[in-house]
C-alpha cells in the first residue's frame, strides 16, 4: 500500500519506527501520554487539528506533508538548479585520485587553492548555495588532486575544508545522506592530525542529527571536544578554543534532540565560558564560535526540549543586539527559521510569516531552497488567509495559496 493510501495513524506509526522510536519516547516528546500515541496510531483517536500534526511532524522530523499523505509539490526552477547541482557534487564524491597520473592534467597551486577555499567559505556565509554548488565539483577534484601529489598538512587541510563545505551545505539542502559521506571524508584525510579531524566533526554531527541519529552526533562530538583540552604542543594554543567551544554547541544540539535538558544546560554552560575568553575576530578554524553563537543555541535548544514560548521571548534580545549583526547572515537566516517554527508551534501565524518574511530579506536562498523553510511556507499557507508577501513567498517556491 502506498504511502499516500495509509491512514494518518498508520503513517504516524511507520515514520516512528523508521526514527527508531518507542511509542512511550514518540509521546514524551510530545508531552502526551503512551495511551495517545496508541490511540493515534490504531485510528482511535483522529489527528484533525494542523497544529498537532505539525507538532508530531517536528519531532519525527519530515513534512507535515507526509502524515497528510500529499505528494510533494512540483521544484520550482530554482530547485531542479539545485537538484543539478546537487547530482555534480554527487559524482564528485564519487571520484578517487589514490595515485597521482603523471600524464593528467597539473595540479592547482596550494596558494590558489587556499583562495578558492577562502572564497567558498564565503560563499556559504553569504548563503549563496546555487554559486557554491557550481564552484565544489571543481574545487574538490583539484584539491583532492593537489593533496593526492603534495601529500602534505596544508594540503590535507585545504582538502579537509572543501569536504567540510560540502557536507555543510548538503545538510541545508536536505541532503544529510551525502552530507555524512563528505564529512566521513573529511575525517579520513585528516587523520593523525586530531584538531584538524576535530573541525570535520562539526559538519558530520549536523548531519546525524538532520538523519536523525542525535545519540550518534552525541558520541561523536563529546569525545571530539574532550581532544582539543589536550596540553601538548602544538594543540595547547588559544586557537582551540573556538574549535572545543563550536563542538560542544553541537553537542548541546544533539543533547536536544535527545531530550536532555540537564546535558544541553551544562554543554552551554561550558561553551559560554569558553566564548568569553574567544576573540570574534578570531576563527582559524572556521566555525564560527561566540557568545552570539552560544546565546542563539541556548534558544533553539529551548524550542526543541518544547518550550517554544521561551524561545520565543529570548530572541528578541539576540536579535537587538550588536552581537547578532556580526554574524553571517546565513547563520542569522537559518536561526529566524527556527524562530518562524517556534511560532507556529504555539499558534502565533502572524509573527510566524513576520519572521520568516525577516529571514528571506537576510538570506532569500536560506528561505527558498530549503527543505524545512519550505515546510515553514506550507504550514502558514494551510493556515489560513495569508498576508501578501508571505503568499507571494509560498508563489515563488512554488506553493499553492
Amino acid at each position: 500500500m502506498a504511502n499516500r493510501d495509509l491512514p494518518i495513524g498508520r503513517r504516524v506509526a511507520r515514520l516512528r519506527t523508521r526514527r527508531q522510536m518507542t511509542q512511550q519516547m514518540l509521546a514524551d516528546r510530545l508531552g502526551k501520554s503512551k495511551s495517545w500515541v496508541d490511540k493515534v496510531e490504531r485510528g482511535v483517536r483522529t489527528l484533525d487539528r494542523y497544529s498537532v500534526i505539525t507538532e508530531v511532524a517536528t519531532v519525527l522530523r519530515v513534512d507535515p506533508t507526509l502524515l497528510l499523505g500529499r505528494t510533494t509539490p512540483p521544484r520550482t526552477t530554482s530547485g531542479a538548479t539545485v537538484a543539478a547541482g546537487i547530482d555534480a557534487v554527487r559524482a564528485a564524491l564519487a571520484r578517487y585520485d589514490s595515485h597521482p597520473d603523471p600524464y593528467g592534467p597539473p595540479t592547482t597551486p596550494p596558494n590558489e587553492l587556499s583562495r578558492r577555499v577562502g572564497h567558498a567559505w564565503l560563499t556559504y556565509d553569504h548563503a549563496d548555495y546555487p554559486a557554491l554548488l557550481r564552484a565544489l565539483p571543481d574545487l574538490l577534484g583539484d584539491t583532492r588532486h593537489t593533496h593526492t601529489a603534495y601529500r602534505d598538512d596544508d594540503t590535507a587541510g585545504l582538502l579537509v575544508q572543501a569536504y567540510r563545505i560540502t557536507a555543510s551545505v548538503l545538510v541545508k539542502l536536505g541532503e544529510a545522506d551525502l552530507a555524512w559521506l563528505a564529512a566521513d571524508r573529511a575525517i579520513a584525510t585528516a587523520t593523525g592530525n586530531p584538531p584538524l579531524s576535530a573541525t570535520a566533526v562539526v559538519p558530520l554531527a549536523q548531519a546525524l542529527r538532520a538523519l536523525g541519529r542525535a545519540p550518534l552526533a552525541l558520541a561523536a562530538t563529546l569525545p571530539a571536544a574532550h581532544h582539543t583540552t589536550t596540553h601538548r604542543p602544538p594543540h595547547d594554543s588559544p586557537d582551540m578554543l573556538p574549535l572545543r567551544g563550536a563542538l560542544l554547541v553541537e553537542a548541546a544540539h544533539a543533547a536536544a534532540a535527545c531530550a536532555d535538558a540537564d546535558g544541553v544546560r551544562e554543554l552551554l554552560d561550558q561553551a559560554a565560558d569558553i566564548a568569553a575568553q574567544v576573540d570574534d575576530d578570531t576563527d582559524p578554524h572556521h566555525v564560527g564560535f561566540g557568545p552570539a553563537t552560544v546565546a542563539l543555541a541556548r534558544i533553539t535548544t529551548t524550542a526543541d526540549l518544547g518550550n517554544a514560548h521561551q524561545a520565543i521571548t529570548r530572541h528578541t534580545q539576540v536579535v537587538a543586539s550588536g552581537q547578532w549583526r556580526r554574524l553571517p547572515v546565513e547563520h542569522r537566516a537559518a536561526f529566524l527559521l527556527d524562530i518562524a517554527r517556534a511560532y507556529l508551534l504555539v499558534g502565533d501565524l502572524l509573527a510566524a510569516g513576520r519572521t520568516l518574511i525577516h529571514a528571506d530579506r537576510t538570506a532569500p536562498a536560506e528561505v527558498r531552497l530549503r527543505p524545512v523553510a519550505r515546510t515553514v511556507i506550507a504550514d502558514l499557507a494551510r493556515g489560513g488567509p495569508l498576508p501578501a508577501d508571505v503568499a507571494a513567498l509560498a508563489t515563488a517556491v512554488g506553493l499553492p495559496v
